[in-house]
């Protein structure tokens, strides 16, 4: 299933069943996984590892070299896992040393056309990232997060799991879990809800993390004090002690 005008190095491991289309190069350190599926005109180059049952469509760049000025050729990879959709356009790079040398993408994950992820990224299980949405270096994002359209996220940020980031906003600093973010310099409007009703929270959790928003952002309470406020609730479920602990462990601070 590998087309006559593909170019596919001998180096390469290829996996059973997996189509790679006219056109596209596969570089000699890259491991293809069952049932992946290449369109025309990819590049998969460096050390990268696709997980089974991936679609990549055409004019991806997939594993290349970091955008990094400080990158000397040294050997980094990039990971994939299973069942992700990667549209036209997208670039994915290697890591660099110095952020651990790897740049990790999760499971069943969708990127739309030309999304960007920088090198050392750390990007969980059943995202969305919407067309043009763009992480700098060194950016983690949680499981089931949603990146609007022409979202950009600041280097060393972090995006919360659940949480929704709206067309065109710009995040320089940390999303918490849960939350909505919008505007330039993106702001908190919110909880996801719709999202995570969608995903079986019980109406106590997102009453919960409604009351934890309020407490967090409506109170007119320092962050510190609205920590502590919520560390002593005695109603405090699972998913706002996730909260907490994301609010706490920020290097960036969080959007407000």
């Amino acid at each position: 299933m590998i087309h006559e005008r593909a170019i596919v190095d001998a180096g390469a491991q290829i996996g059973n069943d997996v189509h790679i289309g006219p056109f596209s190069v596969v570089g000699p350190d890259v491991k293809i996984h069952d049932k992946v599926w290449i369109g025309p005109h990819v590049v998969v180059n460096g050390d990268t590892t696709i997980g089974s049952e991936t679609k990549i469509y055409q004019f991806c760049s997939i594993g290349e070299a970091p955008q990094h000025l400080g990158y000397k050729d040294e050997r980094t990879r990039l990971e994939i896992g299973r069942r992700n959709i990667v549209r036209e356009y997208c670039t994915l790079n290697r890591g660099t040393v110095p952020g651990g040398g790897v740049t990790r993408i999760g499971d069943d994950n969708f990127l739309m056309a030309y999304v960007h992820i920088a090198h050392d990224c750390q990007i969980g299980s059943r995202t969305i990232f919407a067309n043009c949405a763009s992480l700098a270096g060194h950016v983690s994002v949680g499981d089931y997060a949603v990146l609007g359209g022409f979202s950009l996220i600041h280097q060393f940020c972090r995006i919360g799991e659940h949480c929704i980031t709206a067309i065109g906003s710009v995040c320089f600093q940390d999303v918490p879990p849960y939350v909505v973010a919008a505007g330039n310099r993106a702001s908190p409007h919110g909880v996801n809800t719709k999202g995570i009703r969608r995903r079986d929270f019980t109406d106590v959790e997102i009453s919960e993390l409604k009351h934890a928003y309020k407490t967090l952002y409506r109170c007119g309470l320092t962050l510190h004090d609205a920590v502590s406020e919520l560390r002593q609730a005695t109603w405090r479920g699972r998913y706002v002690h996730r909260l907490v602990d994301f609010v706490t462990t920020s290097e960036r601070g969080i959007i407000r």
